[in-house]
């Protein structure tokens, strides 16, 4: 029994963050666009993508 990594909780929850980062982002000042409004923003975005990456490494090849 397979579950798509998009069924899980965990998963759903961090794109919920993703966008609440970004939204809170917005309010940062734009000379830290590239900075810490960049790295904040990337960090959110990387869980979701993590979950994602790893859910694809449970196959029968890899075991």
């Amino acid at each position: 029994m397979s579950k798509d990594y998009t069924d899980l909780e965990v998963w759903k929850k961090s794109r919920e963050l993703v966008n609440l980062v970004y939204s809170v982002s917005k309010a940062f000042p734009k000379e830290e666009l590239f900075g810490l409004t960049s790295q904040v923003r990337r960090s959110a975005v990387s869980i979701p993508s993590n979950i994602a990456e790893g859910s694809g490494r449970y196959s029968r090849k890899e075991t």
